[in-house]
């Protein structure tokens, strides 16, 4: 983003564009997206686009910071409304799905980023990562969960939170079914094996 002081009007403008082409990256994919495209559908000036982001990959790479940072503090907030470990945890995973259900083309985008910028792909991954490593140390700490690695157990969570999402909201267009979020967290607390840990 260019270093400029917006006005009100200017960030609204600016927002236009972002979420234009939110929706055309999600679509149509990065390659595939012009800078046209965007403005065109987003109904400002192509000179206009120029005063916010100086390429596509620039608006490309704002975007997905900016949905990266919209997720987490979704997640940050409801997760913050609770104390244990147990309670975090599912209000996370529930504002995380709920995020996604708006904002379907995350997915798409996000994936998109490892044929479009690798170190960008792995930073987002990387400050989602963070929040469950912290969340997961404090939960050690506090004799709330079993003593792993939480780097491992973050990504782990991570996964759960991706599939789970990508087969529901992606793909059925649909909120996660709450016996499917119930499974999930039986999972995430108590494992899938029948034996009793000794």
């Amino acid at each position: 983003m260019r270093e400029t002081q917006l006005t009100s009007k200017g960030m609204k403008t600016r927002q236009k564009i972002l979420d234009t082409a939110e929706k055309i990256f999600g679509k149509k994919g990065y390659f595939e997206t012009s800078i046209v495209d965007i403005t065109v559908k987003a109904g400002v000036a192509q000179g206009t686009f120029y005063n916010y982001f100086t390429t596509k990959k620039s608006i490309y790479d704002e975007l997905v910071r900016e949905l990266s940072s919209s997720l987490r503090y979704q997640m940050k907030t409801a997760m913050e409304e609770k104390s244990s470990f147990y309670d975090k945890q599912r209000a996370g995973f529930r504002a995380f799905f709920e995020w996604v259900l708006s904002h379907r083309n995350l997915y798409s985008i996000v994936q998109q980023s490892v044929l479009v910028d690798k170190e960008l792909y792995r930073w987002y991954y990387e400050k989602i990562a963070a929040g469950f490593i912290k969340s997961v140390e404090t939960a050690v700490e506090q004799g709330e969960c079993k003593p792993l690695d939480p780097e491992t157990v973050a990504y782990c969570l991570m996964g759960i939170g991706q599939f789970i999402g990508m087969r529901w909201v992606l793909w059925e267009d649909q909120a996660v079914p709450e016996a499917v979020f119930e499974e999930a967290m039986e999972v995430i607390f108590h494992g899938v094996s029948l034996s009793e840990v000794k």
